[in-house]
């Protein structure tokens, strides 16, 4: 008999992943690619952080419908499965398999190391001199993705050994995440508030940070894209219902509350930081450099290393993810070897072979952000993009058939359940791909930028998303028929 895997996660593990996933990294640096793209504009800023908020949202509430009738192996492709087809699904399990879950994981690697170093060498200054990572070395150097090749096995091992222990760091890095996050909104924000007076040409805090700021009003789509890496991970939660206890109750439920939580949390933290540190320091030091401005160096680098654990947790309920997605496809007996991939260990309940792709794909994506986007010299070229965004976008796209879908074939469920929340969701996918074609269109890339030469980043980005995608043709079994259920069960 096959060895499946069991039901060994609960209704607070399933919040705790939303939460934690989302939640860890993206507000911390993307809070301050906001500051820069809306040059120090609070306002434009908190508008970004709700509308990405409400993208998020809807998309949620579209999913917590299918959540609700389908269970089965790993959520997306389940649901893809369910509404549009096999074939469909086999496609959108590809896509999740070797380019979604391992770039924005790739991504999470380098944070983790980056936040770490950052509160390695605040800590021992001269430590940090001895082994030349001083004056920003700490973020881009490669001694920073080599510790992140580090937390990357760290995470494949917590989750390749002990699942269960994996879903306990997972609750336990979300309560210690929240800690930095919840201090910044409200000490930050009375900061701000009972500072006003101190006001000074490079003290710029909460009040005038709202009243100046030249953002533009085309410099809303940049940072709504922002956002979308910030707000972007929940769908991963997902990938655990078919070891998640009563699935088709505790996953809407977890994904509902933990995107109102999330919401929340973003907005008052952004507000927190302006009111903490000047907006000239906070675009060029990033929005960590609140922490030490309003709690002082010794409390404020604590905090920086309650953001390093908070990105590691991120880290790892992202690797929970991306160890399932082969299992996803070869359950299903596509992809490449789907009896070796399909195995899941007896003894730890986990699909090793799997994770063990997952794993060296994460890796080969870490090497390209680093390349891409770290490096001095970029090593790709025109085909260097943004993998902390392109690839979140896209799977907006990949959304939309699900949902036309969803609303042909729902034919027992409440209108507003069937049409309303599939339509904004719709409409929430399609703002997104805008603002990212906008935001990433005609820019300079790393290596050119000195002999002014251009590139598009997201055609160069969507000829690798298609050779990717066509060499998945090759591993799609088609003695199975491309079937779809007739009809979405209703509550």
């Amino acid at each position: 008999m096959e060895n499946t895997l069991q039901k060994k996660y609960g209704l607070v593990t399933a919040i705790c992943m939303v939460v934690g996933i989302v939640i860890g990294s993206g507000v911390f640096f993307k809070a301050q690619n906001i500051l820069v793209v809306t040059e120090g504009n609070l306002s434009i800023g908190i508008a970004a952080w709700l509308v990405g908020g409400a993208i998020m949202i809807f998309n949620i509430l579209a999913f917590a419908q299918l959540a609700q009738n389908h269970s089965k192996v790993n959520g997306l492709t389940d649901y893809a499965e369910a509404t549009v087809g096999s074939k469909y699904s086999y496609y959108v399990g590809w896509f999740m398999t070797f380019i979604y879950a391992p770039t924005i994981t790739s991504v999470l690697v380098w944070l983790t190391a980056r936040y770490m170093l950052t509160f390695i060498c605040s800590a021992n200054p001269d430590f940090a001199l001895h082994i030349g990572i001083a004056d920003g070395g700490a973020m881009f150097g490669p001694e920073t993705m080599t510790l992140g090749i580090l937390f990357l096995c760290l995470s494949f091992a917590v989750n390749a050994l002990s699942p269960k222990l994996a879903g306990k760091l997972q609750v336990s890095t979300t309560i210690i995440k929240l800690i930095p996050l919840v201090l910044m909104a409200v000490i930050g924000t009375i900061y701000g508030l009972t500072h006003m007076s101190d006001i000074q040409p490079d003290t710029t805090i909460l009040a005038h940070n709202f009243a100046t700021g030249s953002g533009a009003g085309n410099t809303f789509f940049s940072a709504i894209v922002a956002t979308a890496f910030a707000y972007e991970g929940w769908i991963m939660a997902t990938s655990i219902n078919a070891e998640l206890k009563n699935a088709k109750r505790n996953l809407p439920i977890a994904l509902i509350v933990g995107a109102v939580i999330i919401v929340a949390v973003y907005v008052f933290y952004f507000i927190g930081i302006a009111g903490g540190a000047s907006v000239e320091n906070l675009q060029k030091d990033g929005a960590t450099v609140a922490f030490i401005h309003v709690f002082g160096p010794f409390l404020g680098n604590i905090l920086n290393l309650f953001v390093a654990i908070s990105c590691f947790g991120t880290l790892n309920g992202l690797m929970l993810g991306c160890t399932r997605s082969m299992y996803a496809l070869a359950a299903r007996d596509h992809g490449p070897s789907p009896k070796i991939f399909k195995q899941v260990d007896t003894a730890t309940n986990m699909p090793a072979n799997s994770g063990i792709a997952a794993l060296l794909l994460t890796a080969a994506w870490v090497v390209y952000f680093y390349g891409a986007n770290l490096a001095p010299k970029s090593w790709f070229g025109l085909f260097s993009f943004d993998s902390s965004e392109l690839p979140i976008v896209t799977l907006y796209a990949f959304y939309l058939p699900i949902y036309i879908a969803f609303m042909k074939k729902a034919k027992g469920l409440h209108p507003v359940k069937r049409f309303v929340f599939p339509i904004l969701a719709c409409i929430s996918s399609v703002v997104i791909i805008f603002c990212a074609v906008y935001a990433h269109g005609y820019v300079p890339y790393l290596s050119a930028k000195e002999q002014g030469q251009f590139s598009f980043p997201v055609l160069f980005y969507l000829i690798v998303f298609a050779v990717v995608m066509l060499i998945g043709i090759f591993f799609y079994k088609n003695k199975h028929t491309d079937k779809t259920e007739t009809e979405v069960s209703a509550e």
